[in-house]
């Protein structure tokens, strides 16, 4: 018997695939790649120790759809979980006869969560995915009506558990039995809980510049809305410095200090010569001027090799907090 068994990367969705493998179930390993969530690499461990070969499949684009307006809503911030669910459980539905597998399997516990895992939430998210019946999650079976595996006698319901609100102990107790000592704490694997890149977001919707490359900005430094077209990106470290440089598009514009420790940082939208002068008046103010009144700031437009330099005062610190995104 063959299903496919969604892995985020967490302990729980490790823990049911584990189970199902128990009970002589061959799992296939699905990870759904989003923008906001960066478990794959968690994936890639959850998989070595399941001894399974892991597939990614980026769902990106259609979960931007989603979020510009989904269905069952957000949660405390913008992340719409149940929605989210349904739109994997959806694409899992189109990957079922072209794996030959029979059902579904995650690792949601009923009662953790409390938007997404409560019981009308959880045969919503199977419905509405359009698997109803066929989708199986063993951390939690027992206190759910029987799945068509079970029925088939595919799985045997007597060996699943019932496992139920936000506790971690039976989890962390059942990973010592199967000898799984790292895994990750369950908090903080998506961006859409984070309130401040939520703000962010909410930012970036309000002007229509919502795509991956964006999104991705939002990710780094400190962000500056330059106008009604435009946004600056200040990195904070050398690190962000390093990642503003490698997320730079055509015709987007780099800047840097000269002679002086400084942030790098990156403007995207249309720019015109106050625009340049400003950005270079806030990437000064993030200069280590060393007492100096002014330094020099070098920019040029990607992919344009000549660099222009001007030499500039930083921006008054009242006017920096009314343009900090």
């Amino acid at each position: 018997m063959r299903a496919i068994a969604l892995i985020s990367g967490g302990l729980d969705s490790v823990l049911a695939a584990k189970l199902m493998q128990q009970q002589g179930v061959e799992v296939l390993l699905i990870n759904f790649r989003i923008p906001f969530c960066k478990s794959y690499s968690r994936a890639e461990e959850a998989a070595k120790n399941l001894n399974v070969e892991l597939t990614s499949v980026d769902i990106s684009i259609d979960f931007l759809k989603t979020i510009n307006n989904p269905r069952y809503g957000f949660g405390a911030n913008m992340n719409p979980c149940i929605d989210c669910k349904i739109l994997m459980l959806s694409k899992c539905k189109s990957l079922m006869h072209e794996l030959d597998a029979q059902f579904v399997i995650t690792g949601e516990v009923l009662g953790q969560r409390p938007m997404s895992q409560h019981r009308q939430a959880l045969e919503t998210i199977a419905i509405r995915g359009g698997l109803e019946g066929l989708v199986l999650r063993p951390l939690s079976a027992k206190l759910l009506p029987e799945t068509l595996a079970e029925k088939q006698g595919w799985v045997k319901r007597e060996e699943l558990l019932a496992m139920n609100g936000r506790t971690r102990r039976p989890q962390m107790e059942l990973a010592k039995k199967f000898d799984i000592l790292e895994y990750p704490t369950p908090a903080g694997g998506c961006l859409l809980t984070d309130p401040e890149f939520t703000r962010r977001l909410k930012e970036l919707m309000s002007h229509g510049e919502l795509n991956i490359d964006n999104i991705e900005l939002l990710k780094v430094g400190r962000h500056f809305r330059i106008s009604d077209s435009t946004k600056l990106i200040v990195g904070r470290n050398e690190r962000e410095n390093e990642s503003v440089a490698k997320l730079a598009k055509e015709n987007d514009y780099l800047f840097l200090p000269e002679e002086v420790a400084g942030p790098t940082a990156l403007a995207r939208g249309s720019l015109n010569h106050g625009l340049i002068n400003l950005s270079c008046r806030i990437i000064c103010r993030y200069s280590d001027l060393n007492g100096s009144k002014e330094s020099k700031v070098t920019y040029l437009k990607i992919p344009a090799k000549e660099q222009e330099t001007l030499a500039i005062s930083p921006l008054e610190e009242e006017k920096i907090v009314k343009l900090r995104v």
